[in-house]
């Protein structure tokens, strides 16, 4: 055991040893030129790949010369312009368009179904809701609350409004919404409808502050051009101003099947500015995209409830309705670069020190494919180690002097 342990002792030693010798070891590479065409032309097609990639890809398409900003300060304010006849009705903005005040979020009402006149009472359980039909008061547990169902259970089996089977009284808004709704046709003028949408974004690190909205210092002027224009990408892209139709259509949505089930659209403003260029090249560009899953039926779409409520005869009654609508959510996103020194130097140095990975490449490649009679490992790798000289016997020379008592060893002694 002991011997064993003083051969891992002496092992241990001259392993350190022979390590701490190494470390103070330099290497420096040996150039070496292979006649070889093969690996000429993988050498000469890795470095064009490698040079290619960072001028096509780092330096013009991510501008890596460029100090960035990707987290800019944005507001948004959003207004919905229109009017719609609904048979004798004329419903304007405050009607249909939720919330009123504007923001990052505005939803407008495509179709309604209403339950009117509404009262705290007692009334049938709808049929559909589990365990509701009953033919005798014992099948109703009075107090029970089904959260599928519309109230609170009273524990008696009453006739279902008109029809001959019965179902469980509950205590609720009296009659049921899903018994008394009235399902209105869908507002298809809505399509015409416009929303207006302000966006305003500034890019503090740069002190760069900019708008979606064409400028025009007359007021009059603006008034008359926010009344008139609308988005287009080519010839009016600082309108502000987008038809519900336009959006749908960009979403790539049927506007008749939104008014149906509704849906959530989300309007994306993209800042990417190149400040190294004139600023009044820093414009956004505008895309839409349906944000509401469409493959689960039961939770597509877009729709909310909400009551009015009034007096009549002393007694408090509502008109429930359930809206079917469009919700836009507006979603900024913005990137600025411009010109910097440092990122220039890190990205070049960065390019340059990844040329050498063509070298290496090909070392690998022809150390292990090509080099079989390790004729190439024999001649790339050198090991100098230097050795003590033999001292020479001193050769007689002549040492001239010039009238000088110093002498000049450089002429007279052969060195």
């Amino acid at each position: 055991m002991c011997e064993l342990f003083h051969k891992f002792m002496m092992g241990l030693r001259d392993f350190v040893k022979d390590y701490f010798l190494g470390f103070w070891d330099y290497e420096t590479p040996k150039v070496m030129v292979v006649k070889n065409k093969t690996l000429g032309v993988i050498y000469r097609g890795v470095q064009f790949l490698v040079i290619t990639y960072f001028i096509w890809y780092v330096f013009i398409s991510e501008k890596a010369y460029q100090e960035s900003e990707t987290r800019p300060e944005s507001s948004v304010y959003t207004l919905m312009k229109g009017t719609a006849v609904h048979g004798d009705d004329i419903l304007d903005t405050v009607e249909y368009v939720r919330p009123s005040e504007g923001g990052d979020v505005i939803s407008t009402i495509l179709r309604r179904e209403v339950t009117y006149d509404q009262k705290q009472g007692t009334c049938a359980e709808h049929f559909m809701v589990a365990n509701a039909n009953c033919t005798r008061d014992s099948d109703c547990v009075q107090g029970e609350v089904d959260f599928d169902g519309h109230g609170r259970r009273t524990g008696r089996c009453v006739q279902y409004y008109n029809h001959t089977f019965k179902t469980c009284e509950i205590q609720t808004w009296c009659p049921i919404e899903r018994y008394a709704v009235v399902r209105e046709p869908a507002l298809v003028e809505a399509i015409n409808f416009t929303v207006f949408i302000r966006n305003s974004i500034h890019f503090p690190g740069f002190k760069v502050l900019r708008g979606n909205i064409k400028d025009i210092s007359n007021p009059k002027e603006m008034r008359r051009f926010l009344n008139k224009c609308h988005y287009d990408k080519e010839t009016e892209p600082y309108c502000p101003n987008f038809r519900l139709g336009y959006i749908a259509a960009q979403a790539r949505e049927d506007f008749s099947e939104l008014c149906k089930t509704g849906g959530v659209i989300g309007v994306f403003i993209n800042w990417n500015c190149n400040l190294d260029l004139d600023y009044s090249y820093c414009q956004p560009t505008y895309s839409f995209r349906r944000l509401d899953l469409r493959k689960d039926q039961a939770s597509s779409g877009y729709y909310y409830r909400f009551a009015k409520y009034y007096s009549r005869e002393g007694v408090e009654s509502r008109t429930l309705i359930k809206a079917y609508g469009i919700r836009l959510d507006v979603i900024v996103h913005g990137h600025a670069g411009k010109f910097s020194p440092i990122p220039t130097i890190i990205s070049t140095v960065t390019a340059m020190t990844s040329v050498a990975i063509c070298t290496i490449i090909c070392d690998w490649i022809m150390l292990t494919f090509i080099d079989k009679n390790e004729v190439y490992s024999d001649r790339k790798f050198d090991e100098v180690i230097k050795e003590p000289t033999v001292p020479k016997a001193p050769e007689l020379g002549f040492i001239n002097s010039y009238g000088s008592n110093h002498s000049d060893l450089s002429d007279g002694v052969q060195l």
